[in-house]
């Protein structure tokens, strides 16, 4: 097949490309093409600008593009460059959607379980959850979900994925949470009841490979492994696997100090699940929080 992904050189569009192109002809939306060409295989074609591919004779549509949310402080200039950045690219993806005589047959979309928003850790969250908390993660996911299911009546399917946080050696949250640890400052985040719903990597992108390669499958899937665990035992559990001692507790006075706002994505948290892709059958291949931690870090 034939496919477009947006948020090519991002952590989870990086080893998606891997997995995807030897079989497929992929193409990269990316900003900056020479770091794009050095981040990816040689088979991939680079492009700055959607002009330069046929809608016509793509199949599938990866959209993964946004600002990180969580690398600065949120103020209102960075909240809006973290909205815009998923609600452009994916108007325009709509747009060339709603243009072309033979669309894509799928766009699969990205989003996150920041969508339910702050949950007690008591509540599990499946995809039929709507007690949403509107905060700023919710409104943010609500709209870029909103604005990317409109491209269904153009006769493309569309599959939101709202992922977790992901667990990679490669970046993320836990490239930042490792070295801390490894100098034995590690240790329980606020109160550390606060549930974090996390997902491997390999999982992450085995779940869109099958939304792309299952076209009977459409509508909002939570990225997530089926057992979210609270902070306190994540910390734990990472703590086991580097043989480091995590007894530096980080209060929430210096996480406001710190990250303002954002802080709420460290002190409230949600405790969702995958039951859709559970029903579909997908086999996670971690599904518990110490063989994956092991898997990335031993």
């Amino acid at each position: 097949m034939k496919v477009l992904i947006t948020g090519a050189t991002g952590l989870i569009g990086c080893q998606l490309c891997q997995e995807l192109y030897q079989e497929h002809e992929l193409i990269a939306l990316t900003r900056n093409i020479a770091r794009a060409k050095s981040t990816l295989p040689d088979t991939v074609t680079c492009i700055n600008t959607l002009n330069d591919t046929d809608f016509n004779a793509l199949d599938v549509i990866i959209n993964l593009a946004g600002e990180p949310i969580a690398d600065k402080r949120w103020s209102d200039k960075q909240k809006e460059k973290i909205l815009t950045s998923r609600l452009t690219i994916t108007q325009q993806l709509v747009e060339k959607i709603k243009l072309a005589n033979s669309p894509p047959h799928t766009l699969i979309s990205g989003s996150a379980i920041g969508f339910y928003g702050r949950q007690s850790s008591h509540i599990k969250i499946n995809e039929t959850f709507t007690d949403c908390t509107a905060e700023f993660s919710n409104e943010l996911c609500e709209q870029w979900e909103d604005l990317a299911l409109s491209a269904q009546q153009y006769n493309t399917r569309v599959c939101i994925v709202r992922t977790g946080v992901v667990l990679s050696a490669q970046g993320g949250a836990l490239a930042k949470m490792v070295p801390p640890f490894k100098m034995g400052l590690g240790g329980k985040v606020s109160s550390g009841e606060q549930m974090m719903s996390w997902i491997h990597i390999d999982d992450m992108v085995n779940i869109i490979v099958h939304l792309m390669e299952n076209t009977a499958l459409n509508g909002k899937f939570n990225a997530t492994a089926p057992s979210p665990v609270s902070n306190i035992e994540f910390t734990k559990t990472l703590s086991s696997v580097l043989k480091r001692p995590a007894i530096i507790p980080m209060p929430n006075i210096m996480l406001r100090l710190l990250f303002g706002e954002m802080a709420d994505l460290l002190i409230y948290g949600q405790a969702v699940v995958p039951d859709r892709l559970t029903k579909d059958n997908f086999q996670f291949k971690y599904k518990e929080l110490h063989s994956a931690l092991s898997d990335i870090l031993l």
